[in-house]
């Protein structure tokens, strides 16, 4: 959590949230909260991951890589958020979503998604965050894989575990006017123990009413929040109007992948 403060520092977002949301000792305070955040299962209430458990020489390698080898793009990635997503082509499929993100630029987030926040949590998909900037520069066809981030924000739907209250509401102001284009490889909520298919195009919620109240309740016994309180916390930052061309599952078509067979090009 040291990372998570240091970074937050450094990087854009981290320097607008400590400027307003008091001091460093705050940020101090923020990874003691952290640490006695409740850690839930790492895929509750489905089955685990196909196959047998490491074996003692898989352990050993795994220990003897974490000592020689560097992992400094898993290391930058100190932002942690948890919310929901649903596949594009259904609303009836909500997945919590445990993000870990890097702050690559003042306006693009990286982010690995997984099912969990243990060691044994899978990874499930992926996450691009970028700013209203540069979603408004993409072509029409590329704006429809994306969706909003106005309603997740400002409703107490996102969560960052662990952050005082003051900075958490600073950073959803700042993650309101963005959006995301997510991938899930890992369609863990049909109860799948390896990532069978092809990766599948995800959305945001956007409103009241969308997602189960009980989903939602489970996710805050285990992190100790409600979202709620999160949402009055947050009542002060305007829901801003997505821009056109995002959300695009809400006109009642979306893009969505299928498999294709093509001919082989530059065959050797």
């Amino acid at each position: 959590m040291n990372r998570l403060s240091s970074a937050m520092k450094r990087r854009a977002f981290g320097s607008t949230l400590l400027a307003g949301a008091a001091s460093s000792v705050a940020v101090c305070a923020c990874g003691r909260a952290h640490a006695q955040q409740p850690q839930p299962e790492p895929h509750p209430g489905g089955p685990a991951a196909a196959g047998d458990p490491p074996s003692t020489r898989s352990r050993v390698l795994g220990a003897g890589a974490a000592v020689l080898q560097t992992k400094a793009p898993l290391n930058a990635m100190d932002l942690y958020l948890d919310g929901f997503h649903f596949y594009a082509d259904d609303m009836g499929r909500p997945v919590r979503a445990h993000h870990y993100c890097t702050h690559l630029t003042e306006d693009l987030h990286q982010c690995t998604i997984f099912d969990g926040n243990s060691d044994q949590a899978r990874l499930i998909g992926i996450e691009y965050i970028i700013s209203e900037r540069l979603f408004t520069q993409l072509p029409e066809d590329e704006k429809r894989l994306w969706h909003s981030h106005h309603y997740e924000t400002t409703s107490g739907l996102l969560v960052m575990p662990g952050i005082p209250e003051a900075v958490e509401t600073v950073a959803m102001r700042m993650l309101a006017n963005t959006y995301g284009k997510t991938w899930h490889t890992w369609q863990i909520d049909r109860g799948d123990t390896l990532p069978l298919g092809i990766p599948r195009l995800m959305m945001g919620f956007t409103r009241e009413g969308q997602i189960d109240p009980q989903v939602v309740a489970a996710r805050d016994r285990d992190q100790g929040v409600s979202m709620e309180e999160k949402r009055r916390a947050r009542a002060g930052i305007p829901v801003p109007t997505p821009a056109a061309g995002a959300n695009s599952w809400e006109s009642g078509q979306t893009p969505q992948l299928a498999v294709e067979t093509v001919p082989v090009r530059n065959r050797r």
